[in-house]
């Protein structure tokens, strides 16, 4: 038969991925987000010069880009959290369990509300923005607008909060399927389920020796006939009326209701749990109609304490009463988790009978059809002796049955076997050429042409190649005659003279080059100081030229030294100065002097006044640069600024995020 195609596997999680919701901020770091991506975003920087349309628009465009980002968050919200209405009976009734139906209905209408209000917002203030006519009123209107987004975001601080709460715990509930093989383990508390389950299934639920250890649902999952099995251990569940249950007890109703599984009943029949087996009894029987087109077993566990044989006879007909009104029968098994005596035989049991309901449901819903209809069973099988059918077009090709056979007959040899015939390795060379497929076969062992740079090197092969050479060779002796008799050694020899004066001219150009460079080099000679000439010396050298020497030894006898102490001054002071015109005289031809020297100093290789004084300027100018640029050096104490302005400061830009 054909193999059928694969089974898909169970729609497990991945209508209901709880675990991929985005986090929910509060409201105020929501405001925080939405802003400073808007400002970051787009762009900061406008003036009142600018066109008064380019100004509108840019304002336009930060208070559209809010309302799109808050847009984008709730969305993503509304978007990420299931539906009630549209998710399994048993996620649905399990929501209304834990977050109240209404409220978690409420909040995201707030979240759907509030983006349907902040749409209305910035399509009021564009509308209004488009007749501003000044930069102030747009930058107003701008600041209202987002004032009264954030207004609104603020108001849905009490709804956001609760969707984050429901948002962790959807995350850490079990992934339930509802629609695969499973089995509910279900009674009172502490009767032994979360130890059957760590028996059965790979799981590791805390169990303890007090009640309501097990405080929401746990799943396992075992390996049955080939096939992955859900185990569901459920909290314990109390006999009182189903309004006074609590939420512990609800999500264990809820299972019960809504998923297609077999039930496990345990009842603890040593009455270790702190409840009587009338208790356990009546709890059966109160909640038996969620039981319903279920297979049920009812597991009589911890019987290494107490044996069914101890129980007393009022007891026993308590437990045959939880047969009655079962259209598929009740199903007992003694068990003893301790032990692990009928847990084995109990999971068993409960596989085969769901598994059973099953197939049943699925051929009465005629699922098996389409089963069906994908197999083709084949009716008889081939006989061995059936000969082989070889095609016709085969047989032709071949040139018949004889053909066949004689090609069967026929020995290859093998490469290896000539190989070994002619020599062996290292003397034979394999023939590469003996398969090719070629329109002649003569053409396998012609020569194969020589290509270099991408041609055939015998088309540049000439026949007449020695007669050319010849012809050639005979050509340059005779041109080399020709040369001879001509004055060729004249003209060399002409040619070597002024070789030679060019390069002695050139020796002396880079002789004169390098003494260039040299002087360049040196960076202020030192000028000698000029040598005190001697009275004596300059009276001789005036004598020998003719003149009158006497005058200088008369100038230099008036001269006297300048008295440096501070005597020599007090006393010049006090005797000089007997005649007031005197004094002043003297103090005039020394101020004439002084501005004399500085001015012949300052004339020192310039030609006029004028030049020395633009000289000057620049020269003070200079100075004053030097100065101004001269004040901080390495030595002085620097204070560098660890947070430079440039760096912490404007919009950020791709790929710079590390600056701040």
């Amino acid at each position: 038969p054909i193999p059928p195609p694969p089974r898909p596997g169970p729609p497990a999680m991945s209508l209901y991925k709880f675990k991929e919701i985005q986090t929910i901020p509060p409201a105020k770091q929501l405001i925080d987000i939405v802003l400073s991506k808007t400002n970051r975003k787009t762009p900061t920087i406008v003036h009142p010069g600018f066109k008064i349309t380019r100004i509108r628009s840019f304002y336009m465009r930060k208070v559209k880009f809010c309302q799109t980002t808050y847009g984008e968050k709730f969305g993503k919200m509304l978007e990420d959290f299931p539906k009630i209405d549209d998710i399994h009976p048993f996620y649905a009734d399990l929501c209304n369990v834990l977050y109240d139906r209404d409220h978690y209905k409420l909040a995201l209408g707030q979240v759907n509300a509030t983006k349907k209000i902040i749409d209305s917002i910035a399509k009021d203030y564009t509308k209004m923005m488009k007749l501003a006519d000044s930069l102030y009123k747009c930058k107003m209107l701008k600041r209202a607008a987002l004032g009264r987004m954030c207004t609104a975001v603020k108001k849905l601080a009490g709804s956001l909060s609760y969707l984050e709460e429901v948002r962790q715990h959807l995350g850490r509930l079990p992934s339930i399927n509802p629609a695969t093989r499973t089995l509910i383990l279900t009674g009172y508390p502490n009767v032994g389920k979360s130890s059957f389950m760590n028996i059965v299934t790979n799981a590791s639920v805390d169990v303890q020796p007090y009640a309501f250890t097990t405080k929401s649902l746990f799943i396992g999952h075992l390996d049955y006939n080939y096939v992955r099995w859900q185990v569901i251990d459920t909290p314990g569940i109390l006999d009182h009326p189903l309004e006074d249950r609590n939420t512990i007890e609800m999500t264990a109703i809820t299972a019960l209701a809504h998923l297609p599984a077999a039930v496990l009943f345990f009842v603890d029949i040593s009455e270790m749990c702190g409840y009587p087996i009338p208790q356990q009894v009546a709890l059966f029987h109160s909640i038996k109609p969620l039981f319903r087109n279920r297979p049920l077993l009812i597991l009589l566990n911890k019987t290494d304490i107490r044996k069914l044989s101890e129980l007393s006879q009022e007891e026993k007909s308590l437990l045959e009463s939880m047969k009655e009104g079962s259209e598929d029968g009740v199903h007992f098994f003694e068990t003893s988790c301790a032990t692990k005596d009928g847990v084995d035989g109990a999971r068993a049991k409960a596989c085969d009978l769901l598994l059973e309901k099953r197939v049943d449901q699925k051929v009465k819903q005629g699922k098996a059809d389409t089963l069906k209809n994908r197999l083709h069973i084949v009716g008889k099988v081939a006989p061995s002796s059936r000969p082989p059918c070889i095609p016709a077009s085969v047989l032709k090709v071949r040139g018949g049955d004889a053909a066949m056979a004689a090609d069967s007959d026929k020995v290859e040899v093998l490469e290896k076997d000539r190989m070994d015939e002619l020599g062996g390795a290292g003397v034979y060379s394999v023939d590469l050429w003996k398969r090719a497929q070629l329109e002649d076969s003569s053409w396998k062992y012609d020569v194969v042409p020589e290509i270099m740079d991408g041609k055939n090197i015998y088309d540049f092969v000439d026949p007449d190649i020695d007669r050319k050479l010849a012809e050639l060779e005979k050509e340059e002796e005779l041109l080399m005659k020709e040369a001879s008799l001509r004055d060729d050694d004249r003209v060399l020899g002409e040619f070597a003279k002024t070789q030679n004066v060019l390069d002695e001219l050139h020796s002396r150009m880079r002789q004169k080059r390098l003494e260039n460079r040299l002087s360049k080099s040196k960076n202020g000679n030192p000028v000698l100081r000029k040598k005190r000439k001697n009275a004596q010396e300059v009276e001789k050298k005036l004598e020998a030229q003719g003149l009158d020497g006497s005058k200088v030894r008369a100038r230099s006898a008036a001269k006297t030294p300048r008295s440096s102490s501070l005597l020599g001054k007090r006393k010049r002071d006090a005797t000089a100065g007997t005649a007031d015109g005197e004094e002043a005289v003297g103090r005039a031809a020394s101020a004439l002097r002084a501005a004399s020297a500085r001015s012949m100093s300052r004339m020192k290789g310039l030609p006029s006044e004028g030049a020395a004084q633009a000289v000057e300027k620049k020269r003070r100018k200079k100075m004053r640069l030097h100065e101004k640029q001269g004040k901080k050096g390495e030595a002085d104490r620097h204070i560098p600024d660890l947070k430079p302005k440039h760096l912490y400061s404007g919009k950020r830009g791709i790929g710079k995020t590390d600056r701040r």
